[in-house]
C-alpha cells in the first residue's frame, strides 16, 4: 500500500511516497481503510524534529474511513463500519491505518467522512478548551487565528454558549470572510498595525474578557495585552507561530488577570471525558449546529503541499489528505 514516510527531519520535501506491506490488526486493534485523513499543524511540527518522534514515521494521528479488519477476539461488528479515529500518533497518511478499538468512533450516518475528520480532533481540542474557563452570557471573547480549524469551531461554539461578543482575528480578508460567515460578531485582521485598537474599541475600551490564543509570538502577546483588566482570562492551547509569550506573575497579579494552560489540564481529564467531547463534536455536526470548514483537500503524494501551506499560514479551516 502507499504511505507518506519520514526518513529524516526538515522541510517538507522530507514527506515521501512509499510502498509498504499492509498491516495487520493484533488484538485490541482494527485496520482501516483510510478514505480521509486528517493534516494538523502539530504534525508539521513532528516532520521538522521539534517532537522526539523517532526515524523513521508515518505520520497522521487522525483518519476516517471503514474497517477492514479487527485483532484476534475482536469485535467482528465493526468491519464494513463507517468510523473515524485517532492513530497512536502516527500511521494516518497512509491508505490503511492500524488503530486501538477504543479511539475507533462510529460516524453518525449523517455525517459525511470529511465532516466527520474536520470536526473530530479539533472539536475534542475546542470543547476541552472551553471546559478549562467559565464563559459568561455578557462577555466579550476574542479568538485568535479564528478561521483555523480548531478556532473556527471554536467561534461556533462560543456563539451558541449566548456569548455577547465573540471576536474572531485573523490575517486577511478571505480568512475574515469566513470568521464571520460562521457567527463572530466582529473581526479584526492582525496584520493590521492597529487591530489591537481595534479591540479595544468593540469593547467600549476594557478588552476582552476570554482571549481563547492558539498562536503565541507576537500575535499572542498582543492579545494578552489586550486581556481585561480585573477579571480577564487568557487562554493557552497552542502556540502555531513557533513560541509562546512570557507571563510575569508580577504582571497578572497586578492586571487581575488570570491565566490558564488549556493542555495541561488536558493531560489531567480521563480518556473517558476526552471521548465524551470527542462524541459531542461528531453529534453536533450530525445535527447541522457544528460545521466544519473544509479549506483544502490533497491526495496523498501532495502531503509535502499541505504541510508547506499549513506552515506558510495559506490554509483556512481543517486540511485533508484523500489517499485513494
Amino acid at each position: 500500500m502507499r504511505v507518506i514516510q519520514v526518513r529524516q527531519f526538515g522541510s517538507p520535501d522530507v514527506l515521501m511516497l512509499e510502498q509498504t506491506p499492509e498491516p495487520q490488526a493484533s488484538p485490541g486493534q482494527a485496520v482501516i481503510s483510510v478514505e480521509i485523513a486528517g493534516v494538523l499543524f502539530a504534525e508539521t511540527m513532528a516532520r521538522a524534529g521539534n517532537y522526539p518522534v523517532p526515524l523513521p514515521f508515518v505520520p497522521g494521528l487522525e483518519v476516517a474511513g471503514r474497517v477492514i479488519q479487527v485483532g484476534a477476539g475482536g469485535d467482528e461488528s465493526l468491519i464494513g463500519q463507517r468510523v473515524v479515529a485517532r492513530t497512536n500518533g502516527l500511521g494516518g497518511y497512509a491508505e490503511q491505518a492500524v488503530v486501538d478499538v477504543t479511539n475507533i468512533f462510529r460516524i453518525p450516518d449523517d455525517l459525511s467522512f470529511e465532516q466527520a475528520v474536520g470536526v473530530f480532533s479539533s472539536g475534542q481540542t475546542a470543547m476541552h478548551v472551553l471546559s478549562t474557563v467559565q464563559i459568561e452570557a455578557g462577555d466579550s471573547v476574542l479568538i485568535t487565528a479564528a478561521a483555523g480549524s480548531t478556532a473556527s469551531l471554536l467561534v461556533q461554539l462560543v456563539k451558541q454558549a449566548g456569548v455577547r461578543t465573540v471576536i474572531g482575528a485573523a490575517r486577511g480578508k478571505e480568512k475574515l470572510a469566513v470568521v464571520s460567515r460562521l457567527g463572530a460578531d466582529a473581526v479584526v485582521d492582525y496584520s493590521d498595525s492597529n487591530w489591537v485598537d481595534e479591540i479595544r474599541k468593540l469593547t467600549d475600551g476594557k478588552g476582552a474578557g476570554v482571549v481563547l490564543d492558539a498562536v503565541g509570538g507576537d500575535i499572542g502577546r498582543q492579545a494578552f495585552e489586550v486581556t481585561a483588566n480585573g477579571r480577564g482570562k487568557f487562554v493557552v492551547y497552542g502556540w502555531a507561530s513557533g513560541s509562546g509569550i512570557a507571563l510575569q506573575t508580577q504582571e497578572l497579579t497586578m492586571r487581575g488577570i488570570t491565566a490558564i494552560g488549556a493542555l495541561g489540564k488536558g493531560l489531567t481529564k480521563t480518556p473517558e471525558a476526552m471521548r465524551q467531547h470527542a462524541d459531542f463534536a461528531l453529534q453536533e455536526a450530525a445535527a447541522g449546529r457544528l460545521v466544519a470548514e473544509i479549506g483544502q483537500t490533497y491526495p496523498l503524494e501532495r502531503a509535502a503541499d499541505a504541510h508547506a501551506a499549513l506552515e506558510a499560514r495559506q490554509t483556512i479551516g481543517k486540511v485533508l489528505l484523500i489517499p485513494s
